[in-house]
């Protein structure tokens, strides 16, 4: 038995009358024996690949224990379980090629999340493309993601790669996808499913091999029932769920971040500082930051503008007119959301019956219908 020219292994025929094959017979053993030799060869890629799945396993729980000592994922700073969590989900489905979408709210940092999946993934040495679709005019969109021919249209004076082009053999991330128009919809969808296109103004088949990460701050379970994105779409994409927590959400991790942000920016700046004032940072954790990391970054960095003596502080007129105070009933929201979240994780986005969530939760089905609409929370996500 031989593939590609190498020897795995001898198929041995025989049979109880001493009469030998004759050539058709042969003939038919050699069709047998090819056949053989691929599930012998596929039945050891998947022992090699579930040792290496079984060996990742291994690393991650190490990695967990680790998680304390030091910032994951290079820009990424924080060790709340809501981001651990996170973090988790990035390294278990970063070695494969399912598609990734990232949700949360804008600010929250799904693009240093997209860049860590490809970072650690087989494709990391190939190249990472971002489309910021809501960027880029209807009218240019099909140029920019499949590219165009010289004359496609005017001003088109030479061939161009689009990004999928571009992306070949890496990742491309698609952000804020909800924003996509519904002709860009069918557009990308087909090359989803397809991984071929034609360029602009072209007739010839493009052939591509990218992975396809994509982010969005709008509920598209939502926006499929409105009938404002494709569901066809929506299920193509969403093969795995994360989502990102909003900072109110990871009051542990304002500290570390603002630190490491802190020490960025006085870099950049020129400027020394060696610590935060402590009423500062009291402030820094009682404010709701809707607009998310990206928020607290301007702030850090105006504080560290005006900082004096080594040591930030934030005034309180940083944080905008109506800073808004944490309260005990957001926090119980926040525990039911999870404790929920992770019941429709463990019963695959089940209700009812034995291995439904309810039963799980010891609420009935009705009941959790309820708390699922009201929380806002996607349950076919996790199926």
């Amino acid at each position: 038995m031989k593939v590609r020219g190498r020897l795995i292994g001898t198929a041995v025929f025989s049979r109880r009358a001493p009469v030998g094959f004759d050539s058709d017979q042969l003939s038919l053993l050699s069709d047998i024996s090819r056949a053989l030799a691929v599930a012998v060869t596929n039945a050891l890629a998947n022992e090699e690949i579930q040792s290496l799945r079984d060996q990742l396993q291994a690393e991650n729980v190490e990695l967990r224990t680790k998680l304390g000592q030091a910032p994951w994922f290079e820009d990424i700073v924080g060790e709340s379980p809501a981001l651990r969590r996170v973090l988790e989900s990035v390294e278990q489905v970063a070695p494969g090629d399912t598609s990734v979408l990232l949700t949360g709210e804008t600010g929250t940092g799904k693009e240093l999340v997209a860049r860590a999946i490809h970072r650690r993934s087989p494709r990391s040495k190939g190249p990472l493309v971002t489309v910021h679709c809501a960027a880029i005019p209807n009218t240019l969109l099909a140029s920019e993601l499949f590219g165009h021919e010289r004359g496609a249209f005017t001003g088109a004076s030479e061939r161009r790669k689009g990004r999928f082009e571009k992306a070949h053999g890496g990742t491309l991330f698609l952000d804020e996808v909800g924003e996509l128009p519904a002709d860009a919809q069918v557009m990308l969808l087909r090359v989803l499913q397809a991984r071929e296109f034609e360029r602009l103004g072209g007739g010839e088949t493009v052939h591509v091999n990218v992975r396809v990460v994509a982010a969005t701050n709008r509920d598209l379970s939502d926006e499929v029932r409105e009938g404002r994105f494709r569901n066809d779409l929506y299920y193509r994409l969403n093969v795995f769920p994360i989502r990102i927590p909003p900072l109110r959400e990871r009051i542990e991790d304002i500290a570390p971040l603002a630190a490491r942000l802190a020490t960025k920016h006085a870099t950049r700046l020129g400027r020394t500082v060696e610590r935060i004032d402590k009423n500062s940072l009291r402030l820094l954790e009682s404010y709701d930051w809707p607009g998310n990391v990206r928020e607290l970054e301007n702030v850090v960095e105006r504080a560290v503008v005006v900082s004096r003596h080594g040591t930030l502080r934030i005034e309180r007129d940083f944080l905008g007119d109506l800073p808004k105070q944490r309260n005990v009933g957001d926090h119980l929201r926040n525990e039911e959301r999870e404790t929920i979240e992770s019941a429709l994780r463990l019963s695959h986005g089940r209700i009812s019956g034995p291995n439904g969530a309810a039963n799980r939760l010891g609420l009935a089905a009705s009941t959790l219908e309820f708390r699922i609409k009201r929380l806002g929370i996607d349950k076919f996500s996790f199926r």
